[in-house]
């Protein structure tokens, strides 16, 4: 199956909202569709962002990548709820880099 990376970044939370809940609705946005991996939250830059890791069901490279932006963009608009949010990047695994979808 192949590896996908959806990184998004973190801006600020909405009112009452506490920090946990981001990552909490990034992973149940993105495990309602795929096996999530892993998960991770980084600051670059002074930015906070998430990254969640997750498998896409094998198909052709175009398919896996259309699902790994649309389960990508799931996962922001889930985030969207509890935090304003900068750049998503969408990332797959090839040949030990990640690299743009």
């Amino acid at each position: 199956m192949p590896s996908f990376r959806a990184v998004l970044q973190i801006t600020g939370l909405r009112p009452g909202n506490p920090p946990e809940r981001v990552m909490q609705a990034a992973q149940d946005a993105l495990a309602s569709r795929h096996l999530v991996e892993a998960t991770s939250l980084d600051v670059v830059r002074g930015i906070p962002q998430v990254t969640l890791r997750f498998l896409v069901e094998g198909a052709s490279d175009d398919d896996e990548a259309a699902q790994a932006r649309e389960s990508a963009l799931a996962m922001h608009d889930a985030v969207e709820e509890v935090a304003t949010t900068g750049v998503l990047r969408v990332l797959r695994r090839r040949r030990g880099k990640w690299l743009p979808v």
